[in-house]
């Protein structure tokens, strides 16, 4: 599968391509033709969460900056906002399992010779919250790969920004200048 067309605005900076006046204007008006011209807005459930708003408000910035910010792309920008509060959601919740664990074992020798909890009893609880932990770094894991998944979409990524990067022009040497300079 071959690397996707470049937008018209890459395709005019760059100053040179195959393309006729007549297909560069269809191209413009193609990519015209998927902008609404409305800004983005916040969804509710994104402004209700403090972590969620604050991306939200962060990749805003960022869009209204290369000319993105079109209501458009407003849905997959408040779900990945969403995604990226749960996913440091988890991973908090996976540092508290950690925390209990080590604690756990901190007091394994206080706890099974003072008799308040059993050997057996005590490896349970050791294995169940291990159990919690594998647990949230498999949701922590999926979360993660829809936000690169969102990254890889929308210019979130330095490989999909740079395909959007026009190519610095080479100054052409202009010969009649070389002459009179005696080059």
């Amino acid at each position: 599968m071959g690397r996707p067309g470049k937008p018209y605005e890459v395709l005019v900076r760059e100053g040179k391509s195959h393309r006729t006046k007549a297909e560069l204007e269809a191209r413009k008006n193609g990519e015209a033709a998927f902008a609404t011209g409305e800004e983005m807005k916040v969804r509710p459930e994104v402004k209700e969460n403090v972590v969620a708003y604050k991306e939200f408000k962060r990749i805003t910035k960022l869009l209204i900056k290369i000319s993105k910010n079109d209501a458009i792309y407003e849905a997959v920008i408040n779900r990945y906002c969403l995604l990226y509060a749960e996913c440091l959601d988890f991973e908090k919740k996976q540092e508290r399992f950690y925390m209990d664990l080590y604690e756990l074992e901190e007091d394994k020798e206080r706890l099974v010779d003072s008799e308040e909890m059993s050997l057996s009893a005590y490896y349970r609880l050791k294995n169940q919250i291990q159990k919690n932990i594998l647990g949230l770094d498999k949701q922590v894991q999926s979360k993660r790969k829809m936000l690169c998944d969102i990254e890889k979409e929308n210019i979130m990524t330095i490989a999909s920004a740079i395909r959007n990067i026009p190519k610095q022009e080479e100054e052409k040497a202009n010969p009649l200048l070389e002459v009179l300079r005696g080059g």
